[in-house]
């Protein structure tokens, strides 16, 4: 390269001795063109021939030199491209000096290196690096995932795993069976410093393995769980990133259902806590602790929607366990979860209200109609009877009373109320019945008794007198009373009991609401704080 610019420079110097040469534009471009010519073979045979005089005399003839030139530079376009504009650039001037010339050459062969290095940097291929620092790290020999990693900076403590989660989806909470469905995505974290690499300035800023077991992994197990599932589709969700300074993430996406023990005794006016519990299987606190991640440890899904629940909030904790082969680490969610009220006020309590309601109607009926006071007792109550065993068939067999138990039980027996007030006004009637025809009997008894006697008894007559006076010893005082009054509008039992029925019946099941509802309202809250 040196002995081509010397030459470049002597060809330049003889073309100057000649006063008013205009070979300078051609001198140029013989100069390009023995450039170009640098990296021809043909070119470098023929100087070594000595055939160098001769080129010189072909490119210094002016246009076919020029022509010559671009055609060069087509053929070694990838070199020489930068240089195609120097013609122009020593045509733009005919009259412009040998050293302004060389000077914009030499600025050409600066540009022209620069560019070359650049796009050999650019065409590095850092995925093929990326394979070579794994079969580095993760070779045979090099890396025993049996092994656990050494403590924080080193030390020969515990190993550190950073836990966090963000959970997709709650499928169901089931209350007969006390559990749930939820599907989270898992991640855990820790450094491992035996997989340290080189980052090649920055360029590789994390591996990607899919196989959990070429490295070591937590024994985390879900203390709780019942069932459980991976996600394969399209491909295992599932993923292991190896950062530059060793620290590796772990992330999964898994399916699982959890058991959760619940306290019925509220319901359905309850909250319920259902806990997701992780605990290390096989090593001790001496050789591995979990912690939550700082920060935000547990994330939940924006439009998380459940059909009968509204997820209030969740806390998370630790919850380490001695066993007698020693200490596990454990973390714990604690999700809590307020039943929504609405669907069974819907289903539930309007339906007995309505029913109860119904069975009143019985009240107002003739306590001649026999038949249709029977049906409408007997059908109320059938139906109060399997609305309340619906009920008990969607939650577990429990051993304390629940709620919804008090209240589906004063219910029926409202509803039972109902149907015997009706046999005791039936009862009356047939009371009233049998009075009134006794009494019929005893009047015409009297009357076929005396007669024969006068209808009007002298003053003088002792016997007259006796019997007046029994009469006059045994009838009580009248007293005004109201009630008394009101109901003396009334004159058998049985109507008498209807009446009262409509009044007792509607204001007993008010006082038992209001009762009802302030003491579950009032626990609740009170539970609560």
């Amino acid at each position: 390269m040196l002995s081509r610019v010397k030459w470049l420079f002597s060809v330049a110097r003889r073309r100057k001795r000649r006063p008013g040469s205009r070979a300078e534009p051609a001198a140029a471009a013989a100069a390009v063109a023995a450039f170009v010519g640098f990296t021809s073979p043909g070119e470098r045979a023929m100087r070594r021939a000595g055939g160098r005089a001769l080129r010189v005399r072909q490119l210094s003839s002016g246009r076919p030199s020029a022509a010559l030139c671009r055609l060069r530079c087509q053929e070694h376009d990838h070199v020489t491209r930068p240089f195609l504009q120097v013609p122009r650039i020593l045509a733009f001037d005919m009259t412009a000096t040998t050293s302004t010339t060389l000077a914009l050459f030499a600025v050409a062969i600066l540009v022209s290196l620069c560019c070359t290095t650049t796009d050999a940097n650019d065409k590095v291929n850092f995925r093929e690096k990326e394979k070579q620092v794994l079969d580095q790290i993760l070779g045979p020999g090099r890396y025993d995932a049996r092994i656990r990693p050494s403590g924080v900076n080193g030390t020969d403590g515990p190993a550190v795993v950073a836990v966090n989660m963000f959970v997709r989806s709650i499928a169901t909470i089931s209350d007969i069976k006390m559990e749930y469905s939820v599907q989270l995505t898992f991640r855990e974290q820790w450094t491992d410093e035996r997989l340290k690499y080189n980052d090649f300035g920055g360029k590789l800023k994390y591996l990607t393995l899919t196989d959990a077991s070429r490295v070591w992994m937590p024994d985390l197990f879900f203390s709780n769980e019942k069932e459980g599932h991976f996600h394969n589709i399209i491909m295992p969700n599932v993923y292991i990133r190896i950062f530059p300074y060793g620290s590796v993430l772990y992330s999964i996406r898994i399916s699982l259902t959890l058991s959760c023990p619940m306290n019925l005794k509220l319901y359905p006016l309850d909250r319920q806590v259902c806990s997701l519990k992780m605990a290390s299987y096989g090593w001790t606190t001496d050789d591995l602790v979990f912690l939550w991640k700082d920060g935000d440890p547990v994330q939940v899904v924006k439009n998380l929607h459940l059909p009968r629940f509204t997820l209030e909030k969740f806390l998370t904790d630790y919850c380490n366990s001695k066993t007698n082969t020693g200490e596990y680490s454990c973390l714990k969610v604690d999700l809590m979860f307020k039943r929504e009220f609405s669907y069974y006020l819907i289903q539930i309590y309007i339906p007995c209200c309505m029913l109860v309601i119904v069975s009143w109607v019985s009240f107002w009926l003739d306590q001649g109609a026999v038949p249709a006071r029977v049906s409408l007792g007997v059908t109320t109550l059938l139906t109060m009877a399997t609305q309340t065993s619906g009920i008990n068939a969607s939650l577990p067999p429990v051993s304390y009373t629940k709620a919804i138990d008090v209240w589906t039980g004063v219910c029926l027996t409202f509803v039972f109320g109902a149907l015997l007030e009706f046999a005791l006004v039936n009862y009356a009637s047939r009371s009233d019945m049998h009075r009134e025809n006794m009494k019929k009997q005893r009047r015409q008894q009297y009357e076929s008794e005396h007669a024969l006697e006068p209808l009007v008894r002298h003053p003088g007559d002792p016997m007259a007198i006796e019997k007046l006076r029994p009469c006059e010893i045994h009838v009580p005082p009248q007293r005004d009373n109201c009630c008394r009054s009101w109901l003396s509008k009334f004159p058998t039992r049985s109507k008498r009991i209807d009446v009262i029925s409509r009044i007792t019946f509607p204001l007993v099941f008010a006082m038992f609401n209001l009762v009802y509802w302030s003491t579950y309202l009032f626990r609740d809250e009170g539970e609560e704080t």
